[in-house]
């Protein structure tokens, strides 16, 4: 079984909540992930796209075999500003992606008194996020097409392509202003090990698109 993705707006102050876009809340020991890059001859660490934050209590009855942890935090960061029609120092396009282009990290318990909002800004202090949208949980068919946790990719190639591997994330195209090409498809997979162990750090990104 997988879980199903659901985003909607929301007036509900989201912090410490499963939420897509707006700003991570994160531990004061955990640092906002940064890729390096380079551009006009210059190398700078420029920061991931914050995606999604996922309190596990959230998915926890969707999740029997325990395939995910069932407390804490999971985040996820990606380099697509490209695909939310940003100016972007990379290109990630499909097939495999490089290491470090997407970013999973997990802590093991939420305290609303000691995290904190990363806020990014411009250079005129204007905020840079996207409007933080509510997520929800429902469970649906493993094979699901739309942007879900756990299952199997829609895409058979990302199967073919990425054998021993685990969906951990699909990304549905159209999800909250994105585009990934004619209908594309970001995965995040773990092979089987790295999944059961929590090597989140581990994680590998592919793309494919009809």
């Amino acid at each position: 079984m997988a879980i199903k993705i659901n985003l909607q707006e929301t007036e509900t102050e989201l912090f410490c909540s499963s939420k897509w876009w707006g700003d991570p809340d994160l531990p004061a020991d955990m640092e906002y992930p940064t890729v390096q890059v380079t551009e006009d001859g210059e190398t700078f660490d420029y920061p991931l796209t914050f995606v999604c934050q996922i309190d596990c209590e959230d998915i926890a009855p969707l999740d029997p075999e325990g395939k995910l942890p069932h407390q804490g935090m999971l985040y996820v960061f990606a380099a697509i500003d490209e695909y939310l029609d940003y100016d972007a120092p990379y290109h990630n396009g499909l097939g495999e992606w490089a290491r470090k282009m997407v970013v999973v990290k997990y802590t093991k318990a939420i305290n609303m008194e000691t995290f904190r909002s990363a806020i990014l800004v411009d250079d005129q202090d204007q905020p840079l996020t996207q409007q933080p949208l509510k997520m929800t949980f429902e469970a649906c068919k493993d094979n699901a097409d739309c942007t879900k946790l756990l299952g199997t990719p829609f895409f058979e190639e990302v199967e073919r392509e990425m054998e021993g591997c685990q969906n951990f994330l699909q990304i549905d195209s159209d999800t909250a202003g994105l585009r990934f090409y004619d209908e594309g498809m970001l995965n995040l997979l773990y092979k089987n090990a790295d999944l059961a162990a929590g090597k989140w750090k581990l994680v590998k990104a592919y793309m494919a698109s009809c």
